[in-house]
C-alpha cells in the first residue's frame, strides 16, 4: 500500500487557526450591510494555509490584475490561472491537496477524498459530497446529458470505478486495477470534473426541477430541450455563466457577450495566508479583449499587469525597450515541451497516396535528416534552443541523449538515399520528386498563424527540403480551422509543438507519446477512436503505434517503478526511431511581462501548460501589488 498526498500540514493549519482571520477590505461594506457573513463564517473550519515559495512574501489585499485576452473563450483562463483543484501541482511538479483537505491513495486503485468541513461555493451554499454524487449519478449517469457516459479518465480498460459516499465530507472511487492517471487528470489545467454545484444545476435537470418551470426556461433561452440548457449552464471550464457557483479564487461578474470581462474575488474561497488573511490578495482579474496580433503592442504600452499569452520570443526586444518607460519587467521563462517547434505528419490523412508515403518510416526519417536544426537554432533562437527530437529534456530522469539525436543530424545524402530506397526516384523538370501517382511532391505545411517563428522555420526548411526534391508551401490558418482540417484528414502536415511536458519521470502519464486523443495531430482519427470508445475515428492499424498502446496499458497496470522506467524508455525509443513527430527545437523561452509593483511572481519560472497550468502552479491567489496607488487603480 502506498499513501500519497497526506493531510495538510497540521502545524501550519494550527498556526492559522490560532490567529484571527482577516477580512479583505473590499468586502467590509457587504459584511457591514449584512449581505455577507463575516470571514470567520465564510471560511471552512480548517482553511488551507498558503505555502509560500522561497521568493514569496506575505502580501496585502487590493488591486486588479489586468490581462489582455484574444477572445471571449479566454475567460477559461480564470480557471487555468486560478488553479483551485481537488489536488494540484506545486512548483516542483508534485501533487498536493488543495480543495481536498486530505487524499488517501491505496495501490493507485482506491482514492479517498476528505473535503474541508464548512467549505462553501461562491454563492455560500455548502460544498459537500452530494456535489460529487450529482455529477456521478445525474450527469454522467444521464444519457441525455452525457451520451458517451463517464469520461475516459474514469475508465480503466473499460471498467468504471465503484463510487461511494462515506460521509458528507468523504467520497471514494475504487477500481480493481491501478488508475495512475486519475489524480493528474484532476490537477489538469482543464480538470476532470467529478463534482459540480448540485444545488444550482438541479434547477435545470428534469429529475429535480418542476416540469413547467423547466419548460419555461427552455423557451426563454431558445434551446431545444432541458439537456442542452443544463449543459450550457454547466460550463465550469469555459466560464461563460456568471450565475454558476465556483470554488476558484475569482468568479465571473460580467454577462457575455462583452469586450471586457471582470472576475470578482470569491468571498468563500478556502485559502488564507499565514497571518489569517483570506486569499486571493487581488480583488479582481480583468480581461480586456483585443485582436491577438496586437496583444504584444498593448502589453508593451503597459496595459497588462501579468501577461504571457500571445507573446512570442520575437517580441522580446520590443517589449524590453519599453520596459522602464511603462513600468514593467520582461522575464524569459523556460518552456519544458519535448519540442517547441515540430513538424507533424498526419498519418490519418485522407489522401491514400500521401497516407502511404507518410506511413513509410523512411520518408519521415528522410525529412528529419533534411532539417538543418543548427541553422534554425542560430538564426531564430540565437543558439539558445535545444536541438533534436521530441523527447525527454535534460533534467528528466528519463533523458537519453541518443533519443534526442536519433535521425536528427543534417545529412542530405542519407536523406536522399532513403527516398530513393522508397522508389521515389522519378522527378519532374524542376527536380521535384514524383509521388507514386505522378504528382509532384509538394507539401502544404499548415500552421495556426500565431507565430512568426513558425513562418521563419518553414522558410529555412524550404531551402533544405528542396535539396531532397520536395517543395513546401507554408499556409497560415486560424487555430480552430487548422485543427478541424487535420481532424477531417484534409491536412498532410502541420507545424506545431511536441509533447507538453518533457521533465517527466517513471510515474508521469505517457499520454503525449502514445495514442491518447484527437488533439494529437499526428494521428487524430486514432485518438478520436479511443476518446469515443470506438464510436468515431479509426482504429490503430500501424504495428508500432499498436505497440505504444500495449506499453501504455502495461505502464498503467504496474506500480513497480523499475518496470515503469523500462516501459517509458521503450516508448521514447519507439518515438525517436519512428519520427511520428519530427522535433526541431526545444527549451525555447517564453516572454513574461510583469508589472513592477506586482509581487510573488517568480523572476525565473517554468512556463508549461500541463502539468503547471502556466502561472497556476505559482498560485496567483498569492500575487499582490506592493504599493497602494497601483492597488487602488
Amino acid at each position: 500500500m502506498r499513501l500519497l498526498l497526506a493531510a495538510v500540514l497540521a502545524l501550519a493549519a494550527a498556526g492559522a487557526a490560532a490567529q484571527p482571520f482577516r477580512e479583505p477590505p473590499s468586502l467590509l461594506d457587504q459584511v457591514a450591510a449584512g449581505k455577507l457573513p463575516p470571514v470567520t463564517l465564510r471560511l471552512p473550519e480548517r482553511p488551507d494555509v498558503a505555502k509560500l515559495l522561497p521568493f514569496q512574501t506575505i502580501g496585502r489585499h487590493g488591486g486588479s490584475w489586468r490581462m489582455i485576452a484574444g477572445g471571449a473563450s479566454d475567460t477559461r483562463f480564470s480557471v487555468v490561472y486560478g488553479y483551485a483543484r481537488l489536488v494540484g501541482y506545486d512548483a516542483q511538479f508534485k501533487l498536493q491537496p488543495d480543495i481536498a483537505e486530505k487524499v488517501e491513495v491505496e495501490d493507485e486503485r482506491r482514492f479517498t477524498f476528505h473535503l474541508r468541513p464548512g467549505h462553501r461555493w461562491s454563492d455560500g451554499a455548502p460544498f459537500t459530497t452530494d456535489d460529487f454524487r450529482y455529477v456521478w449519478e445525474d450527469v454522467y449517469g444521464n444519457s441525455r446529458l452525457r451520451p458517451s457516459g463517464v469520461p475516459i479518465e474514469l475508465l480503466v480498460e473499460g471498467e468504471r470505478p465503484i463510487f461511494e459516499i462515506l460521509s458528507p465530507s468523504v467520497v471514494r472511487y475504487t477500481w480493481s486495477r491501478p488508475n495512475p492517471t486519475f489524480l493528474p487528470a484532476l490537477a489538469s489545467p482543464r480538470p476532470l470534473e467529478i463534482f459540480g454545484p448540485a444545488h444550482y444545476l438541479k434547477t435545470f435537470h428534469e429529475k429535480f426541477a418542476s416540469a413547467a418551470e423547466l419548460e419555461k426556461k427552455v423557451r426563454d433561452t431558445r434551446v431545444r430541450n432541458w439537456a442542452v440548457l443544463h449543459n450550457r449552464r454547466d460550463n465550469q471550464y469555459r466560464v461563460d455563466n456568471p450565475d454558476l457557483p465556483t470554488l476558484q479564487p475569482w468568479m465571473l461578474a460580467t454577462v457575455p457577450p462583452a469586450d471586457r470581462f471582470v472576475f470578482k474575488r470569491n468571498p468563500y474561497y478556502h485559502r488564507v495566508d499565514a497571518e489569517g488573511r483570506q486569499l486571493p490578495y487581488l480583488d479582481e482579474l480583468v480581461m480586456a479583449l483585443a485582436d491577438s496580433k496586437i496583444v504584444p503592442l498593448k502589453t508593451g504600452a503597459g496595459e497588462a499587469d501579468l501577461q504571457a499569452r500571445y507573446l512570442r520570443f520575437d517580441n522580446y526586444t520590443f517589449l524590453k525597450e519599453a520596459e522602464a518607460r511603462n513600468g514593467y519587467k520582461v522575464r524569459l521563462w523556460r518552456t519544458v515541451r519535448g519540442a517547441d517547434q515540430a513538424l507533424v505528419p498526419n498519418l490519418n490523412v485522407s489522401d491514400p497516396v500521401w497516407r502511404q508515403v507518410l506511413r513509410d518510416v523512411r520518408f519521415r526519417r528522410a525529412l528529419s535528416l533534411g532539417t538543418n536544426r543548427h541553422e534554425i537554432n542560430q538564426v531564430i533562437y540565437y543558439g539558445l534552443g535545444i536541438e533534436g527530437n521530441n523527447t525527454a529534456l535534460p533534467g528528466s530522469p528519463l533523458f537519453d541523449a541518443e533519443y534526442r539525436t536519433r535521425w536528427t543530424r543534417y545529412d542530405l545524402r542519407t536523406a536522399n538515399a532513403l527516398l530513393d530506397e522508397m522508389g521515389l526516384t522519378k522527378r519532374d523538370h524542376r527536380g521535384l520528386r514524383l509521388l507514386p501517382d505522378g504528382r509532384p511532391m509538394k507539401i502544404v505545411i499548415e500552421s495556426a498563424g500565431e507565430s512568426t517563428e513558425q513562418t521563419d522555420v518553414l522558410e529555412l526548411l524550404h531551402d533544405t527540403w528542396i535539396e531532397l526534391g520536395i517543395k513546401i508551401y507554408p499556409k497560415a490558418l486560424q487555430r480552430d480551422v487548422m485543427r478541424n482540417r487535420i481532424f477531417a484528414g484534409e491536412t498532410v502536415m502541420c507545424i506545431w509543438f511536441g509533447s507538453e511536458f518533457a521533465l517527466m519521470d517513471a510515474d508521469s502519464n505517457p499520454k503525449d507519446y502514445v495514442v491518447s486523443d484527437q488533439q494529437q495531430l499526428q494521428w487524430p482519427k486514432w485518438g478520436q477512436f479511443r476518446e469515443t470508445k470506438g464510436k468515431a475515428g479509426e482504429p490503430v492499424d500501424m504495428p508500432e503505434a499498436k505497440e505504444l498502446q500495449e506499453l501504455e496499458h502495461a505502464w498503467a497496470a504496474t506500480a513497480d517503478r523499475a518496470e515503469r522506467t523500462r516501459i517509458w524508455r521503450r516508448i521514447l525509443e519507439i518515438n525517436a526511431d519512428q519520427q511520428f513527430t519530427i522535433g526541431i527545437l526545444a527549451g525555447a523561452f517564453q516572454p513574461v511581462v510583469i508589472a513592477s509593483a506586482l509581487k510573488n511572481v517568480p523572476e525565473e519560472g517554468i512556463f508549461n501548460w500541463e502539468p503547471g497550468a502556466q502561472f497556476g502552479m505559482y498560485r496567483p491567489d498569492t500575487f499582490y501589488f506592493a504599493t497602494s496607488d497601483v492597488a487602488s487603480k
